[in-house]
């Protein structure tokens, strides 16, 4: 396999990977350590993992995490973390005992081990039906102290992806990692270089949960996201926004906290749903008078959301944009911006798409150009 493992594992048939799955049960240590290797090179073809699973690979892969030499468990863990992208297959990963080994690892492996654990687990926590039985096992507790201890940067993402993912439509894992710290641990991740989406995302899941008390700790984090995030990162950011823009106080909060001009920056960025979002996210805020006149204020703000207007179908945050400039229209200097930028042109096209507030927001522009003309006669 060494020189051409390719070719070896076109050449293999199911017969030869049964033989192997019997060999990591061998009294011999050092056979157990080969046939775990090449079973770990075997699990990155498609055709193999499948035999490997039905070949019932996984109970020893777990028995070897158990019990194993060093390099045995690392070549387990490195297998089971290929073959956990199957949803199937992370099921009977629970199902064979896999969990305790893996967290058991996470807690005591070396790096290389702890970041395969980390993403197993994580991908076993998107499979609903045992996210409980993995926070019976103490997955919860484990994952928030990879991310306090964690080595490796990988480690770290993977226990806050696993936290997003238990934390999915699951109420009570939410107030258990709330009551587990778990909300100030992920701010800390977050406050780091170049924050990731995993670690927004499960800040995302739990603001439902805590009071607005601890708004006043997510917000700041939230602000440096914007500012130095991953493009995912910043749009699961202006998504947490939207969540915590349901009362005029935490309204009030998010437009002090500088917030606002980072999510108008985004309305630039390349990716639909990055723009999308965070035009989603400015309507909500904008029925507090500071957050409009902060609107208003910002140079490219009437004419960054002109341009959201533009009535192509890959366009999704066009609804968005009228509503805002909707809000803005009640300002001579905003309507004046909105006619030289091209408005008009584009809510003709939205009015016939029939795009919500598209026609009332023409009116109002046109009445004001009427209203203008006959002021110079």
């Amino acid at each position: 396999m060494r020189d051409d493992e390719k070719a070896v594992i076109t050449a293999l048939v199911r017969t030869n990977v049964a033989s192997l799955v019997q060999l990591m049960t061998a009294t011999s240590q050092s056979v157990r350590e080969n046939a775990a290797t090449v079973i770990c090179s075997l699990a990155e073809s498609e055709k193999c993992e499948n035999w490997l699973v039905s070949e019932n690979a996984l109970p020893p892969l777990v028995r070897l995490l158990e019990s194993g030499s060093h390099v045995a468990k690392e070549r387990a863990v490195t297998t089971l973390q290929r073959l956990s992208f199957s949803s199937e297959t992370s099921r009977l990963i629970v199902g064979n005992g896999g969990v305790s080994p893996l967290i058991k690892i996470c807690k005591t492996g070396d790096s290389v081990s702890q970041a395969a654990s980390a993403c197993t687990l994580k991908n076993i926590a998107s499979v609903p039906e045992v996210r409980q039985k993995l926070a019976e096992q103490g997955i919860v507790k484990t994952m928030i102290n990879l991310l306090n201890c964690g080595v490796l940067m990988g480690s770290k993402e993977y226990g806050a992806e696993c936290l997003q993912n238990l934390t999915n439509s699951n109420v009570a894992l939410r107030r258990l990692v709330i009551s587990e710290n778990g909300v100030q641990t992920l701010l800390a991740y977050l406050d780091g270089p170049l924050p990731q989406e995993p670690g927004v995302a499960a800040i995302r899941n739990l603001v439902g949960s805590v009071s607005v008390e601890i708004y006043f700790k997510i917000i700041p984090s939230l602000v440096h996201v914007l500012e130095s995030g991953s493009t995912g990162a910043k749009q699961a950011a202006a998504s947490t926004l939207c969540r915590m823009a349901t009362s005029n106080e935490t309204k009030r909060m998010i437009g002090e906290s500088g917030c606002i001009p980072l999510l108008i920056r985004m309305f630039e960025a390349k990716e639909n749903g990055a723009r999308e979002v965070a035009a989603q996210a400015i309507p909500s805020l904008v029925t507090i008078p500071r957050n409009c006149r902060e609107v208003k204020r910002d140079e490219k703000g009437v004419m960054s959301l002109v341009m959201l207007l533009e009535p192509s179908p890959s366009n999704s945050a066009k609804k968005y944009a009228v509503s805002v400039l909707a809000a803005l229209c009640s300002s001579k200097k905003c309507k004046k911006q909105m006619v030289s930028g091209g408005a008009v042109g584009y809510l003709n096209k939205l009015e016939e798409l029939e795009v919500p507030g598209s026609k009332k927001l023409l009116e109002r522009i046109e009445k004001g150009k009427l209203k203008s003309l006959f002021s110079r006669k």
